[in-house]
């Protein structure tokens, strides 16, 4: 049994960690997502590798974005923090504040596609 513990552990070190940023948004910063839209998707594009999924927060389907949610692939939370804060829309004060989370999954053998 610990043979196949230390398998385990040996192959989540050099493994890259899945990662949840949840951000909050400034309501009066809106102004950011009005005229920085592109350059953001821009920069989600250009680490697609590493975000695999990124996209806005809203209290309800129709309403305007309150924040935003990313997954994230990367060797580190320093890797993911990096992410972040190199964002247009966190340098030019569109987020508030984020949250980081390790992300495990249920059902590790299961393909996953949104």
């Amino acid at each position: 049994m610990q043979d196949w513990f230390d398998d385990v552990k040996a192959i989540r070190d050099i493994a890259l960690t899945r990662w949840v940023a949840i951000f909050e948004d400034d309501p009066s910063a809106d102004w950011v997502r009005k005229e920085h839209s592109q350059e953001h998707l821009d920069y989600l594009d250009a680490h697609k590798h590493k975000i695999l999924l990124a996209g806005g927060l809203r209290q309800d389907p129709d309403g305007w974005p309150c924040g935003g949610l990313w997954v994230l692939e990367v060797d580190s939370r320093d890797d993911a923090v990096h992410l972040c804060e190199d964002d247009p829309y966190y340098k030019l004060g569109l987020r508030k504040s984020y949250q980081l989370f390790s992300l495990g999954k249920a059902f590790p053998d299961r393909s996953v596609l949104l």
